[in-house]
């Protein structure tokens, strides 16, 4: 029996394999798959790696990330409990946003990520992951609130929150990302 970390491992060959994105990978210094519980219950999914996220090979290892695990420590929950990844996992030059084409190039990997995770609750973390997943649906309009879908052959809830980084900008959204994180525990709850 193949382990789901083996699944990710071969997922991410798979990856490296198939050349996509070609342009985006000759530029950045490795392809950053994601990292936590290969079983979590929660995924977090965030929209591509930043600089030092792309200089470590691991998501949300920036300023960002630092805010996410304050907001995990404040909901009760540790970064090894969960699973964080981005959708396009190669870093775009000058940390621009990800193109919708290359979102739609790696869009069936993270698929097939969250089919091996199998995760309760997917977070999106900002607009490009949420936009997938609740597509025509406003951030600012609802953030925080557990979402029902139809995923292949399973129903998945997604819980769209604002990005780390937004906060990082924005200070009035640092403490309603908090209050949506620390709402987390409650949904997973109403979930078992």
């Amino acid at each position: 029996m193949t382990t789901k970390q083996s699944q990710l491992d071969a997922l991410r060959q798979t990856i490296l394999d198939a050349h996509v994105c070609p342009e985006l990978a000759a530029q950045a210094t490795q392809l950053v798959m994601g990292s936590g519980n290969a079983s979590a219950d929660i995924v977090f999914i965030g929209e591509a790696p930043g600089k030092n996220e792309d200089e470590q090979g691991l998501p949300f290892v920036g300023a960002a990330g630092k805010f996410l695990n304050e907001m995990l420590a404040a909901a009760g929950m540790e970064r090894a409990d969960v699973y964080i990844t981005n959708i396009v996992k190669y870093r775009p030059p000058g940390n621009r946003d990800p193109f919708p084409e290359e979102k739609k190039a790696f869009w069936p990997y993270l698929l097939k990520q969250l089919e091996i995770i199998e995760p309760k609750v997917v977070v999106t973390l900002g607009r490009h992951s949420m936009e997938y997943f609740l597509p025509g649906l406003y951030i600012s309009q609802i953030h925080g609130q557990p979402k029902r879908i139809q995923f292949g052959e399973r129903k998945l809830v997604i819980v769209p929150l604002y990005h780390p980084a937004a906060a990082l900008y924005n200070g009035s959204l640092r403490q309603t990302l908090l209050d949506d994180f620390i709402a987390m525990p409650d949904i997973m709850k109403q979930l078992s």
